[in-house]
């Protein structure tokens, strides 16, 4: 009996992509053909394009090469809710079409050669495969060191992330359809989905320079997705302060019994300096145990409310069978 082709739906989150759209898209059409002419995928597979809430032409754009070919497909949300929503949109509405699904970004700098290898790993039995750069000579100094860094930091702080890997991925509806209960308003997929389980591995690619366009990922939302990141899978930062609330309050009471002994000895000497020094330590201290704290609180807030993660307000096809993806 000949064995069945997995169908894919490669998911590509887009914001703004006017420029680079028309560049990559053709490359992604040719990858899926390759891929299927090679016998490694079905001839069904497609390309899902998520468009984010584009204040350009993005969306006229990917209308566009729908009607120009069936391989090409999108869905617009609402309105701009981040990458990380863009994805997960993507992703839950591809799991009730396809047997996987490959998440790249729009700029052509992840290397969809790298699909190649990610598709043999899954018919080898792994339920997930990680693309992982392995080296990142096109980032500036400074974007390598605080990205590494902040791998570095995540694992440390105990969230389990796979280094140096982003949202370039290769997952199977099957972990998909069990990925659909976690239920988190406050996304960070890069570490939700090794909690999941199932047999996974890595692949490595060089990564590239953009292609056309402009990132839309400033230095102010990579700090914004690390302290979600942080803050939505450790609580090792609340532990922290403690820990360090324990130590201060000892060196505190060490010198209050000094200040006593001191006193009947007759040896304190009145200085307002290091009064002042230590006020506005302390003070410090309790202001960023206020903040981490807060920072936890508005999640657990945001999570109470069980807003949308998604609303998917058009379509470039027509199911009325999968109305229940239009929501998450």
């Amino acid at each position: 009996m000949e064995k069945k082709l997995p169908v894919l739906w490669i998911v590509i989150p887009c914001y703004n992509e006017q420029a680079v759209l028309p560049i990559t898209a053709p490359m992604f059409l040719d990858k899926i053909t390759q891929l299927a002419q090679e016998g490694l995928i079905s001839p069904e597979s497609r390309v899902l394009f998520v468009n984010d809430g584009s204040k350009d032409t993005t969306w006229e754009i990917i209308s566009g090469l729908a009607d120009s070919d069936p391989h090409f497909l999108g869905i617009s949300q609402s309105r701009n809710r981040g990458h990380q929503n863009a994805v997960l949109a993507g992703l839950m509405t591809a799991k009730e079409y396809c047997d996987i699904t490959i998440s790249i970004d729009c700029d052509g700098q992840d290397d969809i050669n790298a699909m190649d290898e990610m598709v043999r790993q899954y018919l080898d039995g792994c339920e997930i495969v990680y693309g992982v750069r392995s080296r990142r000579d096109t980032d500036t100094w400074f974007k390598r060191v605080t990205a590494e860094s902040f791998y570095k930091l995540m694992n440390d702080m105990g969230a389990e992330v796979v280094y140096n890997h982003a949202d370039y991925r290769l997952v199977s509806a099957k972990v998909l359809q069990a990925f659909s209960c976690y239920k988190e308003v406050n996304l960070f997929l890069r570490g939700m989905f090794p909690l999941v389980g199932f047999k996974s591995t890595s692949v490595y690619y060089a990564r590239h320079e953009r292609i056309a366009g402009e990132s839309h990922y400033p230095l102010s939302k990579m700090l914004g997705l690390a302290m979600d990141g942080i803050t939505s899978m450790s609580t090792k930062p609340i532990r922290l302060i403690t820990g360090f609330g324990v130590l201060v309050a000892l060196i505190s009471f060490v010198g209050v019994i000094w200040s006593i002994v001191a006193h009947f000895m007759g040896v304190a000497v009145a200085g307002w300096s290091s009064m002042v020094c230590i006020l506005c330590f302390l003070g410090g201290i309790q202001l960023l145990g206020i903040g981490v704290i807060g920072e936890y609180v508005g999640k657990t807030y945001m999570e109470t409310k069980k807003r949308p993660r998604y609303i998917i307000s058009e379509k470039t096809w027509e199911d009325q069978d999968k109305t229940d993806t239009l929501i998450g």
